[in-house]
């Protein structure tokens, strides 16, 4: 390339450049700088220098280590269940049968409501005094199942990342889609003519040439459970006596309740920290080997 290619290069670049500087890389630097002050967020008032304080405390807060155990709860329903129903969902709406886009329209549904609407929608549904879902169980007499749910400690996270679950699963099911129509069908004829049965092509076949989308699944079901606060915040709002709480919960409460601005990017920076070392670590384990 002349000399002249490498500007026009740069001329072109140079506007993505200074987004990713002015949105990503320069807040990143202050709220790390921010997290070593102490600030109760009033533009005139003095920011005072703590030092590692606001780690020291984080760490030795039960409540935050809560809040991961809630965030990986999260992350468990994400890969266990989430993950399996997406990957079905794709194949099925993928497959050469007749009404597959009756499926993608109604399996897309709940991706298109607002999460409010969800949260709203499903607290109706499990309401111990009215709910469809508790008048079903009482009717099949499982009385000891008819209670609130969602103001039972231990019980509350499973129940609303079930609920994200349900919301979520079309959204990934087209990161499957994606990738499952990259594969060439030359693939899975040659496998129908050498008698593999559709379990053997899916297992040697499909699963393998998947990698790449399950990686991207990964790093987004690891990075959308760590911030996890919209679903939790609209169904339980934390509670009870915060037994409910994520980490985006407890960055909020302390940031714009409590006025620890410097505690609460302490533990945004906490949280990019996990985020990023777990996303490299999927990458190290969907790593596609170079032939």
């Amino acid at each position: 390339m002349k000399k002249k290619d490498y500007w026009i290069a740069a001329i072109f670049l140079l506007p993505a450049v200074l987004l990713l500087i002015v949105f990503v890389i320069y807040p990143i630097i202050s709220n790390v700088i921010l997290s070593f002050h102490s600030w109760n967020g009033i533009f005139s008032a003095k920011r005072t220098f703590v030092g590692m304080e606001n780690y020291r405390v984080i760490l030795s807060d039960k409540s935050f280590w809560r809040s991961l155990t809630n965030a990986g709860i999260f992350l468990f329903v994400g890969f266990l269940i989430q993950m399996p129903l997406s990957y079905a969902l794709a194949l099925l709406v993928t497959a050469k049968i007749r009404g597959t886009k009756v499926f993608r329209t109604v399996y897309y549904l709940p991706v298109i409501l607002g999460t409010t609407i969800v949260a709203v929608m499903w607290k109706n549904l499990i309401n111990p005094n009215y709910g469809a879902i508790i008048e079903i169980l009482k009717s099949l007499g499982l009385n000891s199942l008819a209670f609130d749910w969602l103001n039972t400690p231990g019980l509350n996270v499973w129940i609303v990342a079930l609920v994200n679950c349900w919301k979520s699963a079309a959204f990934n099911m087209l990161i499957f889609c994606a990738g499952l129509v990259t594969i060439p069908d030359a693939l899975n004829e040659a496998a129908v003519i050498d008698g593999c049965t559709t379990w053997q092509r899916i297992r040697y076949i499909t699963l393998p040439l998947s990698k790449n989308s399950f990686k991207v699944y990964s790093i987004l079901c690891i990075t959308g459970c760590i911030k996890q606060f919209d679903m939790i915040w609209a169904m339980t709002g934390g509670g009870p006596n915060a037994t409910s709480s994520t980490p985006g919960i407890l960055l909020y409460l302390n940031a714009y309740s409590f006025k620890l601005m410097g505690r609460s990017a302490a533990i945004a920076i906490i949280l990019l920290i996990l985020g990023v070392a777990l996303s490299i670590c999927c990458n190290r384990i969907f790593r596609q080997e170079e032939y």
